[in-house]
């Protein structure tokens, strides 16, 4: 377990009665005493409307000067305006007089991390849904060690009840990384709570010589060959689905979120549950995720209710009736009132405040329900899940790009024959944006998957290839979980491909049994699956050839000069933008492919 004994932080900052580590029945009943937008649901779990429905990266700031911000990957904030946001939140915690405490670690083992949650009642079912994720002191500690009072090397302070006044959106979730403590300030959204604490443990590990990865974490047996699976990915790229779906003879989910790699090449798993996207979840395509969601002890937000209290996972559109239904737990989650009333009394019609792919006008978000739907999953609840006393070393890593567009050619799966060509694929970090990154659609990248990196992000490529050159035998990959040639609406014209999730899975058990003759891409170096190979026949019987090698596509579709003027683009967007990030050339020089 790792100590704290030097942290600067004062076991209780606040003078206010402290709530310490209620029970999750004990943390219900307050959720649903005092947090707006709240009810049960016929599962016996709780389903929360939050005013935020995706995390803001756009207002998280790092306490430092200006004359600072070029060693951050993000905002700053200068330190006496921190300062006097910081003390607004500390008088509205003392006028209310408690706070719910959360003590627990990220990780177990001699590696663990301790933290201290705080939240006002306000924010109680992020309490409960943080104290389902974290490690308790008791999956941690000895017996003698529980007995002394617990000593935080982080803390985060959340308060949904109290605003920003003067910052964007009148809220702020700020950084003190001189004294390891976020205070998240106006957000009611779980995962300001969960990225807030995460953002300060990627700062220490790599400090320490590791590095946080964005990566789901698997146990997988091919044969008689045991390894960890680590699969990166930004929001709604897949990264739970493929965690949590079976590959070969045995597939055990370790770790949905966040794994730790260290100098000595050991890994270390973080949490002790998972934090599920639940937009289009059946039992037949997700059963484990499913039943997960619908299990009592799981805390649920931004799930479409049926009346009888069910969940409608595929909810999209919301007629008149539904917002009238909801009307006061919208309106209590931040719908102008004035919107909802028009609404509901037909003066305005959804055609005309909604687009084609159901995206709406700022005003009119209660219109359209979000896609960001989540479920938080204690892992005792999941069938199957692995042991945490017994993970295998990691033996291969993958990233996960939901490619979408006109110009969605990434194939279904790529290997990469160089920890180079690997780093810098993972340093590109693309895919397109999702309904977790709020309206705007398009092309997007995020160095590692690490929106919470926040040192300058270049630094994580370079790490990555200082510890894959220690993780023997380490296999590197990437996988488009989106489109070929469109998007949705693209595929239901059968201009587009979708890949499926029956086709990840295939790609990816046969890439781990080693079944699948690979050939050199000419244009980008990194290797596909070889059409011609007649090893691959089983594999192209599941899935399409267009999406193994995306240019057949292309050329069936009239469509080539279309790839060839991708390739060209892409290679100087993806050279300019690992410049940006000062990345060493040897590893700009692999994806570019000179």
């Amino acid at each position: 377990m790792s100590t704290a004994k030097n942290s600067k932080l004062k076991p209780k900052p606040y003078n206010v009665k402290y709530i310490s580590d209620p029970t999750q029945d004990q943390i219900k009943e307050i959720a649903m005493k005092s947090t707006p937008a709240i009810m049960k649901t016929a599962y016996g779990n709780v389903n929360k409307f939050s005013k935020n429905k995706a995390r803001m990266a756009k207002y998280t700031y790092i306490i430092a000067p200006e004359s600072e911000k070029n060693n951050y990957s993000g905002n700053v904030i200068d330190p006496d305006k921190a300062k006097k946001l910081i003390e607004r939140q500390k008088a509205y915690i003392e006028k209310q007089g408690d706070l719910v405490e959360i003590n627990g670690y990220y990780g177990i083992g001699k590696t663990a991390q301790p933290i201290q949650w705080l939240y006002d009642k306000e924010a109680a079912n992020v309490a409960g849904m943080q104290q389902v994720l974290a490690f308790s002191r008791k999956k941690v500690e000895s017996k003698e060690q529980i007995k002394n009072p617990f000593q935080p090397r982080y803390r985060l302070v959340m308060t949904s009840g109290v605003d920003a006044p003067g910052m964007p959106g009148n809220q702020a979730i700020i950084v003190d990384l001189e004294n390891w403590t976020t205070y998240v300030i106006w957000p009611d959204y779980f995962g300001e709570s969960k990225k807030g604490a995460l953002r300060m443990l990627n700062e220490y590990i790599y400090r320490q010589g590791g590095l946080v990865l964005h990566a789901g974490a698997k146990k997988v047996k091919i044969g008689d060959k045991l390894i960890t699976m680590g699969i990166l990915g930004l929001s709604g790229t897949g990264k739970t689905t493929t965690t949590f779906g079976k590959q070969g003879d045995l597939a055990q989910p370790i770790q949905d979120d966040m794994i730790m790699l260290w100098p000595d090449g050991s890994c270390t798993i973080t949490e002790d549950g998972c934090f599920a996207k639940t937009f289009g979840l059946t039992r037949e395509s997700e059963p484990t995720i499913y039943d997960g969601t619908t299990h009592p002890e799981a805390w649920v937000e931004n799930v479409f209710p049926n009346p009888d209290g069910t969940f409608d996972f595929s909810k999209v559109r919301l007629t008149p009736e539904e917002v009238a239904r909801l009307k006061d737990m919208l309106i209590a989650s931040g719908a102008p009132a004035e919107n909802v009333d028009a609404f509901i009394s037909g003066k305005v019609k959804i055609d005309e405040v909604v687009d084609e792919y159901d995206i709406p006008q700022d005003g009119w978000d209660f219109c359209v329900w979000t896609q960001n739907g989540r479920s938080i999953i204690p892992m005792r609840a999941i069938k199957d899940a692995a042991s945490f006393d017994d993970i295998p070393p990691v033996k291969s890593l993958g990233i996960l790009n939901r490619d979408e567009g006109p110009d969605a050619a990434m194939p279904g799966i790529v290997h990469f024959p160089t920890y180079e060509l690997a780093a810098g694929y993972f340093m590109l970090g693309e895919t397109s944006k999702t309904s977790a990154a709020g309206k705007e659609r398009g092309k997007t990248r995020s160095p590692f998957t690490q929106p919470f990196f926040p040192s300058p992000y270049g630094l994580q490529a370079k790490r990555f290839s200082e510890l894959a050159a220690k993780l023997e035998g380490l296999e590197t990959w990437l996988m488009n979980t989106g489109y070929i040639g469109g998007d949705q609406i693209d595929e239901k014209k059968g201009a587009a491909i979708k890949v499926k999730i029956p086709h990840s899975s295939a790609m990816l058990e046969a890439m781990l049994s080693g079944k699948i003759i690979w050939k050199k891409d000419p244009d980008f170096g990194y290797e596909i699956v070889d059409l011609d190979a007649p090893e691959n026949q089983e594999l192209m019987s599941k899935v399409p050839k267009e999406i193994l090698n995306p240019i057949v596509f292309y050329q069936q579709k009239g469509r080539e000069g279309e790839y060839k003027e991708w390739v060209e683009r892409i290679k100087k967007e993806r050279e300019a933008f690992l410049n940006k990030f000062a990345v060493d050339k040897n590893i700009v020089d692999a994806v570019v492919n000179r």
